[in-house]
């Protein structure tokens, strides 16, 4: 079973000739089919941790473990090929490229891994009609709403079957309905394709659905009792 670990985690940035730590011993086990959610206030440092986690930044010191495989001992290359294979990656704000259509969006990571044939273009069309946007698969971002612009950024990451999906406030810029829809079917997803799912989220309602839910407080992240 896939597994990310997270070892003694501390990251620290330099203001003003001064060390700001933003993340201090920060250890937590993450396997495929897991469900965990990490909240706390504005600038705790939630989205730095799903960063440091999912390989695009890196710890001041500690390890992020992959499969027994230690992704800071590792060439960019190597770490890039992980990232693509097995983390997918869904911000707040929906990072599709303007030019492009929505088919063309979702293509995107299978281009850059060299995959795009019969199947993935099946399965591009089944994830389509799974996350409600197939009939808006020749549209350009512009054309479509908030909503749909997010599952179109939701298909993108699943594409290449990652084992973690990493969600930034996932719902943050959606109205309450939309928001619901999402958290639906992100959780559908993941059963229906063993993915894990870690988001760093505010909302109340979304975080009831989670078993594991960690809070950072104070650098420190510990597990919030049900």
């Amino acid at each position: 079973m896939n597994k990310l670990e997270c070892q003694d985690i501390c990251k620290s940035f330099s203001v003003d000739d001064e060390s700001l730590s933003v993340l201090e011993n920060i250890n937590i086990t993450i396997s495929e089919n897991d469900r965990v959610a990490i909240t706390g206030k504005s600038g705790a440092g939630k989205s730095t941790l799903l960063h440091i986690m999912a390989g695009l930044d890196q710890a001041t010191s500690g390890k992020i473990i992959f499969n027994d495989q230690s992704l800071s001992l590792i060439s960019n290359s190597s770490l890039s090929k992980i990232r693509l294979v097995n983390f997918g990656f869904v911000y707040q704000f929906h990072h599709l490229l303007d030019d492009l259509t929505v088919e063309e969006n979702i293509q995107i990571p299978l281009l850059l891994n060299n995959s795009l044939d019969k199947d993935k273009k099946i399965k591009i069309k089944e994830i389509m009609q799974i996350l409600g946007i197939f009939n808006r698969k020749n549209h350009l971002p512009w054309k479509l709403s908030g909503g749909e612009k997010q599952r179109t950024a939701i298909a993108r990451a699943l594409i290449n079957n990652p084992k973690f999906l990493f969600l930034d406030e996932p719902t943050g810029n959606l109205d309450k309905e939309n928001a619901t829809i999402i958290q639906n079917l992100l959780f559908e997803l993941s059963d229906r394709y063993g993915i894990a799912l870690i988001t760093a989220t505010h909302d109340n309602e979304f975080i009831k659905s989670f078993k594991q839910v960690y809070r950072l407080f104070e650098s420190k992240l510990g597990e919030l009792n049900e």
